[in-house]
């Protein structure tokens, strides 16, 4: 039998308290939810380089992993593209284990204690997120705006789950439940932010930075209520109400316009400050941006950072950005490629192919010209037809792409006057990048399993210019993340990867040491 970990008893103690109404469909979420974490630990457990697992033994039916102490774990074969909770229980020797963090415990490798609580945090807050849920699953829906404001939000809101592939999918630490409430786009909320003056000579501002946000010889940095509370503690002056979008950080202004705020939580992965590095690169890559727009064939638009700036910490920073809703012609809507499966779009007869087509064309053509996307489904948004069909795409958030020089020079572009760690000209860094962030994460996200996405990519690659850059894509293994490995790998810095079966080749061999 099933016993709570602790962060589902505490997560139904402070609803109990904050909203007593939710408790019901919280609890009986908690088991997909728990399925859900378990189906994306499975697919770390069987696809990326974990050093105390020792060999993989597929069958038919079944997969076997032996680990370095001795002991076998046995689950269902592992689709590393299927984003379906498929595993509800797996089997270290004789013991089935239904809970993810609890599985975690089990195996006992190092930091597994600190990793398992955060698996039974996401699951817990999982389960929150979908008994909140207030929504309709069909296309079209009509979002009618709210006072006024920009649709984009509402879309961005419908997205429950959080990463499909990483088990921390919705884990956050620091959070409470009354919160994850306030904040959590899922929940809907409106989020009063405020603003902390500080002197002009001791900012870093980059771009226009707007006279409402001036006072005389201060600059008035705009703030998250959790962050003022929980990592600068102290007060702020109210400033605007805003609609959280998918990254929680970033907020749908009033007028339309986006603002990224500091927000210095753990988030899945890593604590996402913004540095002032990232301020200071907004111009150049500003610069950039419009470069590539123009030669993507009229296909891809990059919004703009309208103005940064940071207080000379990494924990009093924001930036102002276009909507990419301004990117939206008469009819036409803009969804973040995460909330294409909440539409029923991928599922229409040709759709995905289409889709995957336009991705591919033009994240291969940005490669090509000297700059790899992180074009998760977050970052990468996709423009509709009022029929549904994509017909452009729009990307947000340059702060973690790579630029290579080399290739910007080869067709003609000046590189950006920028150093550090936005620069490569690795071609394997650069591919990595971009076929780690779109195919095995967005493209994957949306087609929902192996197959599906081999489908669509067998329809589209024989389409695309032949380059090295789709050679490699189309010949090698899929690099892809290796989210779990580097939650437990706490002192390893950087990313870590781990070569996923070719879409276009999935079968694996009869054992895999």
């Amino acid at each position: 039998m099933h016993r709570p970990p602790a962060a589902e008893a505490e997560v139904a103690e402070e609803l109990a308290a904050v909203r007593p109404a939710l408790l019901p469909r919280y609890t009986a979420e908690l088991p997909g939810a728990r399925a859900a974490v378990l189906t994306r630990l499975w697919r770390a457990l069987a696809h990326e380089p974990l050093p105390w697992i020792t060999g993989r033994t597929h069958g038919a039916h079944s997969l076997a992993l032996r680990l370095g102490d001795g002991r076998t774990l046995y689950g269902p074969p592992a689709d590393p593209y299927a984003t379906s909770a498929y595993v509800t229980g797996v089997r270290l020797g004789r013991e089935r284990q239904v809970d993810p963090a609890a599985l975690m415990t089990a195996l006992a490798v190092p930091h597994a204690a600190e990793f398992a609580a955060e698996l039974a945090d996401s699951a817990a807050s999982l389960a929150l997120s979908r008994a909140d849920a207030d929504h309709s699953k069909e296309w079209p829906v009509g979002v009618p705006p709210a006072e006024g404001w920009g649709k984009d939000w509402a879309w961005e809101q419908r997205v429950t789950d959080g990463h499909p592939f990483h088990p921390n999918c919705r884990s956050r630490p620091g959070f409470s439940v009354a919160e994850q409430l306030a904040y959590g786009p899922e929940h809907r909320p409106v989020v009063e932010l405020g603003t902390v003056p500080v002197p002009a000579d001791g900012c870093l501002v980059a771009g226009d930075w707007p006279a409402e946000l001036r006072d005389g010889e201060r600059v008035l940095v705009p703030v998250h209520p959790w962050q003022a509370r929980h990592v600068l503690k102290r007060s702020y002056d109210p400033w605007r109400p805003a609609r959280p979008l998918l990254s929680l950080r970033t907020l749908a202004l009033p007028d339309g316009s986006h603002v990224k705020t500091t927000l210095s939580a753990r988030l899945t992965s890593s604590v996402r400050d913004i540095s002032a590095y990232s301020v200071r690169a907004a111009v150049p890559l500003n610069a950039l941006a419009e470069e590539l727009a123009a030669r993507a064939d009229g296909l891809l638009h990059i919004t703009r950072t309208l103005g940064a700036v940071s207080a000379r910490s990494p924990g009093l920073a924001a930036l102002l950005r276009e909507s990419p809703e301004v990117y939206a012609g008469p009819g036409e809507r803009v969804l973040p490629v995460a909330a294409l499966p909440m539409t029923g779009l991928p599922g229409a007869p040709g759709w995905l192919a289409a889709f995957t087509r336009l991705a591919l064309a033009v994240g291969l053509r940005l490669l090509d010209l000297g700059v790899a996307l992180e074009a998760h489904g977050q970052n990468l948004l996709v423009v509709l037809a009022a029929d549904g069909s994509p017909v452009r795409l729009v990307y947000r958030d340059l702060a973690d792409i790579r630029i290579s020089p080399d290739r910007l020079r080869r067709h003609g572009i000046a590189p950006p006057p920028l150093t550090g760690r936005l620069i490569t000209d690795e071609e394997t860094v650069l591919r990595r990048k971009l076929f780690g962030s779109l195919v095995a994460g967005a493209l994957a996200g949306t087609a929902g399993s192996g197959p599906a996405l081999a489908t669509a990519l067998s329809a589209a690659v024989p389409d695309l210019p032949d380059t090295p850059d789709l050679r490699a894509l189309r010949e090698g293994p899929l690099p892809a993340k290796a989210l779990t490995l580097m939650r437990l790998s706490p002192h390893t810095p950087g990313d870590q990867w781990a070569s996923l079966p070719n879409p276009l080749v999935l079968e694996p061999g009869p054992s895999d040491q």
